[in-house]
């Protein structure tokens, strides 16, 4: 058909194909797949199941939080790190950060003897320290330290198996700390000493110090703080300055120069194994205590570090077969109670309470100490029964105050008590002296006579008193200087009595013996207390001339690094007390208790010496003080429990062991006379008047033709003094 409209395109029919389509192949006919095998088991025991699925479960929550919660502290460490590390000091501020300082002691040659509070010998590091202590350090704390970063956990299993070995609890006793976290507990964690949150410095170190495990918790993070900011060197040199290691020695500089008189960079392997063997424990291996003790630790770190081959075979040897000693400063150790009395007695701010290091140049005279020493260990060892525990002290002084040396018991120990300044005692016939410099100054004379009869005082509110001499016997009319030298009580009463306690009393006190004196008749024979030092001091005042002397020890005092003294004294003499002629009278009178009375064991072959007994009541204390020119010395002898002693007087042990002090302190010196007067004795002619009478003569001693001379002053004087 076409289309006629507008030639428009013809029509045309599709073809279509006559030939049917063909018929598509067919799919190859499919097999039936096979069942599976389960890959786990659906079927079973219910119960089975149950558990397997709580377990899983379970393993699921447990990871879930176990994750999770070690990263946040995985968080809270670096985080509590980084704080720490930012707000960590530079090294030189962490060296030496002690709140208290240090008093360094130089007796009067200008040689150190003695230390207190805590010393610290300067700024050491590791990398000029000697090796020997380098290696003996990590050896005895720390062998892992170069290859750990602040943590060490085969060195807290090894110190957990040690102590659950040894019978304690996991954390008891040795910690496995590595140098690392010891350096973060000697730094407190960072924090300051706070007087107000600790009451002292020890207590502040031992809360630092405290095991429990938050405590090593909290070092965690400070160690690796300073495992960041330092370098191991740096570290190991905070340690070794700043670990305590005995006898107030802070760090290694110090303890070398305390124990060893030489540098922490010039220690040798037995010295350096003694020095690191302190770091377990300071107080108890210190050599100055027990050096025995401190050899037998030192040999245990020298076989450490054998084994670690920081020692050949030779040097091992070497050190087991001369093992460190003391130096002879250190050995010797003399003045420890002198040193403890000048931390007492100086300025506080500058001594026991001293924020600066501070040297303190004394009056101290080795040689003396090393006298007084030597005398009580004779005296003890030869005259006093073996087991004794009567305790003595002496004091060794110049006139002017100056004190030279010092025992203040038989076994002297730092901060113990010392009986030279803090026994105060009664001081008996050894106060004495005193009654007569009044007598003196008052107008009595040395041959002025005086009775030695029965005396009965009635004291208001106590009664009838009646002293007695040490022998129970009375001897007549004796001399001033006969009672003085005999130490005989009633004449001392009689004299008492007629000057007036309240004089005798005042010229104690302005000679030094402050403390309350006795208020009745007996503040005559020495009912008062006073200590040892105060005593001597007060007989100081005698030998000078008559002026009171403040016992002193301390010359100068200085600041470490500075030139001008902060104090400075060179006499402890005070205002006059009695005339330079009664003082001189009163010390020849003194010495005729050496050479007549009851201190005849104290003589000196070659030096006139002055001095007097005293013996308390029971014999409870005994006591000798005397003087030479040279020097005045002060013996006390008793019990601490106040117990009586046995066959013990002033004129016994006491006198002895004054003549042992003195004559070691004066050897090789030529003798000096004493400043004293020997008083004219008076001439008596027997009276040519008529006899006394009857009534003022002594019964059976009338003569015919007049009374004797013996007669006419025992009349007049018992009518002085009156009998009973």
């Amino acid at each position: 058909m076409r289309n006629s409209e507008k030639g428009g395109r013809r029509l045309v029919a599709e073809r279509r194909d006559p030939k049917p389509a063909a018929k598509p192949k067919s799919a190859p006919r499919r097999q039936p797949a096979k069942a599976r095998k389960p890959t786990r088991k659906t079927g079973g025991n219910i119960i089975v199941r149950f558990i397997a699925g709580t377990v899983a479960l379970f393993w699921r929550i447990l990871w879930g939080v176990t994750w999770r919660l070690g990263a946040t502290l995985a968080a809270i460490l670096l985080l509590a790190t980084g704080y720490f590390y930012i707000n960590m000091p530079p090294l030189g501020d962490l060296l030496d950060a002690r709140a208290r300082g240090s008093v360094t002691m130089m007796d009067s040659e200008g040689n150190v003897f003695a230390w207190r509070g805590e010393t610290f010998g300067g700024a050491i590091t590791a990398a000029t320290v000697s090796t020997h202590l380098k290696n003996a350090i990590i050896a005895t704390e720390d062998r892992r330290f170069y290859s750990h970063i602040g943590l060490s956990p085969r060195g807290i299993a090894g110190a957990i198996r040690s102590n659950m070995q040894s019978g304690r609890s996991a954390f008891s006793g040795a910690g496995g700390s590595t140098i690392t976290q010891q350096v973060a507990k000697l730094l407190c964690l960072g924090v300051p000493f706070d007087p107000e949150k600790w009451s002292s410095e020890a207590a502040y170190e031992a809360d630092c110090r405290r095991g429990t495990i938050w405590r090593k918790v909290q070092e965690l993070p400070f160690a690796f703080a300073l495992e960041a900011k330092f370098s191991k060197d740096e570290i190991l040199t905070i340690y070794m300055n700043r670990a305590f290691l005995g006898a107030g020695a802070r760090g290694f500089e110090a303890a070398a120069q305390r124990y060893f008189g030489r540098s922490a960079n010039e220690v040798g392997p037995s010295e350096a194994a003694m020095l690191a063997g302190l770091l377990v424990a300071p107080s108890t291996y210190a050599p100055t205590r027990n050096l025995a003790r401190a050899q037998a630790r030192a040999n245990v770190v020298i076989g450490l570090m054998h084994e670690q081959g920081y020692l050949t075979d030779y040097e091992l040897a070497e050190a087991r077969s001369f093992p460190a000693t003391l130096s002879q400063q250190a050995e010797a150790q003399r003045g420890i109670h002198f040193a403890d009395w000048l931390m007492q007695s100086g300025p506080s701010y500058l001594t026991r309470n001293t924020t600066e290091d501070v040297l303190m140049r004394t009056t101290f005279d080795p040689r003396i100490q090393a006298a007084a020493e030597d005398a009580v260990r004779h005296v003890f060892g030869t005259r006093v029964r073996e087991g004794s525990e009567a305790e003595i002290a002496v004091v060794v002084m110049s006139a002017n105050g100056a004190v030279r040396g010092m025992v203040g018991g038989r076994s002297p120990s730092v901060g113990g008590f010392n009986r030279a300044t803090q026994a105060v005692r009664q001081t008996g016939s050894a106060f004495k002296p005193f009654l007569f410099a009044a007598a003196l100054e008052n107008g009595f004379e040395p041959f002025d006579i005086v009775e030695d009869a029965p005396l009965t005082i009635n004291i208001p509110g106590s009664g009838p008193w009646s002293p007695r001499n040490y022998d129970n016997e009375f001897h007549g009319f004796v001399t001033m200087t006969e009672a003085l030298a005999r130490s005989l009580n009633t004449p001392a009463v009689r004299i008492s009595e007629a000057m007036g306690r309240a004089r005798v009393r005042e010229v104690a006190n302005r000679f030094g013996l402050n403390s309350d004196l006795a208020e009745g008749p007996a503040l005559a024979l020495g009912a008062s207390e006073a200590s040892l030092l105060e005593m001597t001091s007060a007989y100081a005042g005698i030998l000078n001339g008559g002026a009171a002397v403040r016992p002193y020890g301390i010359e100068q005092l200085t600041l470490l690094g500075e030139s001008a003294p902060l104090f400075s004294t060179s006499n402890g003499m005070g205002e006059r007390v009695i005339s330079e002629r009664s003082a001189q009278v009163l010390t020849w009178m003194m010495t005729r208790v050496i050479a007549e009375g009851t201190g005849g064991r104290a003589r000196l072959d070659g030096w006139q010496v002055a001095g007097k007994t005293g013996t308390t009541q029971a014999a409870r204390d005994a006591w000798f003080i005397g003087f030479t020119a040279d020097y005045v010395a002060g013996v006390w002898m008793g019990y601490d429990d106040n117990s009586p002693l046995r066959g013990v007087t002033g004129g016994g042990l006491p006198a002895e062991i004054w003549r042992e002090t003195m004559q070691r302190v004066h050897q090789g010196q030529s003798p000096r006379p004493l400043p004293m007067i020997e008083p004219a004795r008076p001439v008596l002619e027997a009276p040519q008047s008529q006899p006394l009478p009857p009534q003022m003569q002594a019964p059976g001693q009338q003569q015919p033709g007049g009374g004797s001379l013996d007669d006419a002053i025992r009349g007049i004087l018992g009518a002085i003094f009156g009998g009973n």
